[in-house]
This record gives C-alpha cells, sequence and structure tokens, in this order.
C-alpha cells in the first residue's frame, strides 16, 4: 500500500477529489492531509473523510524539520499538492526526489512560475489571446512550475470568457483527470 499526503492550501476540492477517488483502494490510500493555511477548508475534508490533517507555520515549514519529520513517521511514500500556494522546502524535495506531484491551472511552461496560481492564471491566458487553457500535471523541483511534465488536458477559451468562466472549464479538467493521473505515476512508479 502506497500512502499519499495532499498539501493544500484553499478550499480543498482538488484534496476532496483525490480523498473519495482513492477511498476503499487497495494500492494507494491517502492517509495526511498538510496544509500551510489553518483555516484552509481542505484541513476540515481531510477531517470529514477520518484523515489526519496537520497545519504549519511559515518558520516550522521553512526553518525546521518539523514537517519533513512528520512525513517520515506517517511513513509517506508521495506528495501530492492540490492547491498549494507555497514552495515547498529543499529538505522535502530532497526526501522526496520525483515524487512529488503538483496539478497547474494552465499548459505548461506558459503561464507558470511565482504568482501564477488561481485568477492570475486565467487572467492572464485570456490576455494573451490563447485559443486554449488547460491543466498541467507535474513532478516537482526546485523551480515553480518547471519539473517533468506527466500529463495534459486542454479546453477551449472563449471569446467572452471571465477568468472565472475559464476557471470553471480549468477546474472540472482538474477534476477529471488528476486522480487518475496520480494513480498511473504510482503505479508506473512503483511496477516500472
Amino acid at each position: 500500500m502506497k500512502r499519499l499526503a495532499i498539501f493544500a492550501s484553499g478550499t480543498g476540492s482538488n484534496a476532496k477529489r483525490l480523498i473519495d477517488y482513492f477511498s476503499g483502494n487497495k494500492d494507494i490510500s491517502v492517509v495526511l492531509l498538510v496544509s500551510n493555511r489553518k483555516e484552509a477548508g481542505a484541513l476540515e475534508i481531510a477531517r470529514k473523510a477520518g484523515i489526519p490533517a496537520i497545519n504549519f507555520t511559515k518558520e516550522e515549514f521553512y526553518n525546521s524539520s518539523t514537517v519533513l519529520e512528520k512525513l517520515i513517521a506517517e511513513k509517506i511514500d508521495f506528495i501530492v499538492l492540490a492547491g498549494f500556494l507555497i514552495r515547498v522546502p529543499d529538505n522535502i524535495l530532497k526526501a522526496y526526489e520525483n515524487k512529488i506531484i503538483n496539478i497547474h491551472p494552465a499548459l505548461l511552461p506558459d503561464f507558470g512560475g511565482k504568482g501564477m496560481y488561481g485568477l492570475n492564471v486565467h487572467k492572464a491566458v485570456i490576455e494573451s489571446g490563447k485559443s486554449e487553457s488547460g491543466i498541467t500535471i507535474h513532478l516537482v523541483n526546485e523551480h515553480y512550475d518547471e519539473g517533468r511534465i506527466l500529463f495534459q488536458a486542454k479546453c477551449p477559451v472563449l471569446e467572452n470568457d471571465t477568468a472565472e468562466m475559464l476557471a470553471a472549464r480549468v477546474q472540472e479538467l482538474e477534476h477529471n483527470y488528476f486522480p487518475e493521473a496520480v494513480e498511473r505515476f504510482i503505479k508506473e512508479k512503483t511496477e516500472g
């Protein structure tokens, strides 16, 4: 059984989708939710699902080994970032090299990097005049949104789209593809 930790900063819709998807799975289980925000909705989603949930301060995350020690104590095999909005520190990157998966709400390498999250991404896509957007599921490294791409799915950018309208279309792709892409990657990594 491979043990997953989900890192989330926000409301937790992707975290919920992952928790629901892996519930009852005999090979992969979500066993921990970690957040950098004590008011994140994702924490309550995890608690309702019976999954331990912790939050930490910026100081703990960047200047101590508290979070890494918790991951090791929980025997975490893989980390999935589901709307996690801060950079993962080097100690966790090293301990989980090629085992941290992120989802980005645009087609990387375009519209990635620091500050490119949430509606900022969708506004930038619309302002660029691109005819399509989508999602990118990728591995995490020391640079924002530059890890190896595992999967992409596309949707159209419509003529009268607002950032919110495009965000809703992109989120539908996230919910449809993220759990399956995570499962596929973990199986390839562990069986292959």
